[in-house]
């Protein structure tokens, strides 16, 4: 088995702190939209949610190839 025990460490626990992540920039992003102009707001939403399916989408395939690799 060619597995990365490492690489699968770092994705155990990056799959506990992702969603404390997401949950604290969630929460700033709520504190932060109405005092941004409407392009800031817009800019700040889009990037949320395209580095959270990233990133989750990341962490999916990692685990499937690290586990699967032979």
């Amino acid at each position: 088995v060619l597995s990365s025990l490492p690489l699968q460490v770092m994705l155990y626990f990056n799959v506990y702190y992702f969603p404390v992540w997401c949950l604290a920039e969630g929460i700033m992003l709520h504190l932060k939209y109405h005092l941004l102009p409407w392009h800031y707001q817009f800019l700040l939403v889009a990037a949320f949610l395209i580095l959270s399916l990233a990133e989750g989408s990341r962490l999916y395939l990692g685990y499937l190839g690290n586990l699967q690799e032979k």
